[in-house]
């Protein structure tokens, strides 16, 4: 178990609900791409859509899950993973591995520069990855806040989505489709099209909304917010071009008494608003109208392949349909969100990993700062990811689906422990109880079973 210092200091007033908009965005932004762009709209194109159910229940579980990850930070300063460090560095480790497992297959970035090369009509996705991963690693690395410019570039991301899904609204999906959509969500309930193997489900869970490692780094996103305990805090800086260090181990409380309480309870029921409506709310949306306009263009046709060449053939109907204008822009939304989510995932692995080494292995460094930590830990993914498209292993779908996969089980893991941490680990007044232990509860059971599912399947195919 680490060893720490508890401080107590006042929990500070909570900000408005306008101030505290931003993470939420951040988790959705960074999402809203190999699922929505590419998974989701696949799965509906080869099976109908009979699974929208499955994407609606998976952002419900993950509201809750989220909310827990929120709880502890908001409580203590503290991110999730270094409190399930303190009873056992191991679990940190495996995470952080995890997390690497996960966002060093270049899915994303790859996904784009394939759009990219629909969009300009040639070129090489390998190499357009490659310089990608390059830009976003310097641009991350000479930001002076970290979360500022991340956040900036999901907030231009989401709005640029949400006005290309109005648009398909008004030109493109029909009537029927929704009343499609709507009746097979109820009729088709607990089922699934045939074609649809665990494997994709699993994947496609794993990239509704958020999954795995990235729903923890909500953790880091509102602390730099200055969410609730997190505002005691330094925020991550460029060690480039920022002067203040994110340091520090101890894990803070505050008094349990009339005034801590009831800032207790605004801040909760506004971190609970905000997340629902920037992170549950847009997903929903996104999901649906992107599956329904896969639906409406694909569903059907024969010569769907496993990669993102159906971005391709859906375009190509836009175009026939409605004109070449929606056709480009229904390309470059997909390259700016598939783009945006490699720089997401770039500062997620970065900075999981960098709080984690920081606060259990180089607590007295002064050469290992955090911020150092988080650019060694960028540029080595963007390195790494590279060597992995350039040996040639550079199949989009594939590459995603592997991500996706582990995402999944990721979140089964701590989703566990996030019982632990906040029943065990937080005061009475604060810790999780109720409708929501219930609720992780049903989480753990829905990943555990599609986990043990895909294993099965696969075992059988032995």
């Amino acid at each position: 178990m680490l060893t720490e210092k508890t401080t107590t200091r006042e929990l500070p007033e909570p900000l408005s609900l306008r101030r505290m908009v931003g993470p939420g965005v951040v988790a959705v932004g960074i999402g809203m791409a190999a699922g929505e762009i590419i998974l989701w709209p696949y799965l509906t194109a080869i099976g109908g859509l009979g699974l929208l159910w499955l994407a609606f229940t998976t952002l419900a579980v993950q509201f809750v899950i989220n909310m827990e990850i929120e709880r502890y930070t908001l409580a203590t300063g503290q991110t999730a993973l270094v409190g399930f460090s303190r009873w056992w560095k191991g679990w940190g480790i495996i995470i952080c591995l995890a997390g690497a497992f996960q966002y060093v297959w270049p899915g994303w970035a790859t996904s784009g520069s394939t759009v990219f090369t629909y969009l300009i009509g040639g070129g090489d996705p390998v190499w357009i990855t490659v310089a990608t991963l390059v830009i976003v690693g310097l641009l991350l690395s000479f930001s002076k806040v970290i979360y500022n410019t991340v956040e900036k570039v999901e907030f231009v991301k989401v709005g640029l989505t949400l006005f290309f899904l109005v648009v398909v609204v008004i030109f493109v999906i029909s009537l029927g489709t929704w009343g499609e959509g709507a009746k097979a969500t109820v009729t088709e309930f607990g089922q699934i099209p045939e074609g649809i193997t665990f494997t994709l489900i699993l994947s496609a869970i794993g990239a509704a909304g958020a999954g795995g490692v990235h729903n923890l780094v909500l953790s880091n996103w509102i602390r730099d917010k200055r969410y609730g305990m997190g505002a005691h805090v330094p925020r991550l800086v460029s060690p480039i071009t920022g002067q203040v260090e994110a340091a520090g181990t101890d894990r803070y409380t505050f008094p349990i008494d009339d005034t801590s309480m009831a800032r207790w309870k605004v801040w909760w029921k506004r971190a609970n608003i905000e997340h629902l409506s920037s992170f549950v709310a847009v997903c929903f949306v996104t999901i649906s109208v992107m599956s329904l306009l896969a639906y409406e263009t694909l569903f059907g046709l024969d010569d769907l392949k496993s990669d993102p060449s159906f971005l391709r053939i859906q375009g190509d109907i836009f175009a026939d349909e409605v004109g070449g204008w929606l056709r480009l822009l229904f390309l470059s939304v997909a390259v700016v969100s598939l783009w945006a989510a490699a720089m997401g995932l770039l500062d997620i692995i970065g900075r999981l990993a960098s709080d984690f080494l920081r606060r259990n292995y180089l607590t007295e460094s002064t050469r290992w700062t955090e911020p150092r930590l988080y650019l060694v830990v960028v540029w080595a993914e963007i390195i790494l990811g590279s060597a992995i498209l350039l040996a040639g292993f550079d199949q989009p779908l594939g590459l995603l689906i592997v991500s996706t996969c582990a995402a999944s089980v990721v979140t089964l893991l701590y989703s566990i422990l996030l019982i632990r941490l906040n029943t065990r680990d937080l005061p009475a007044a604060v810790k999780l109880g109720g409708w929501r232990l219930g609720g992780m509860l049903v989480a753990i059971a829905f990943y555990g079973f599609f986990a043990i599912a895909m294993v099965v399947t696969q075992l059988q195919r032995l």
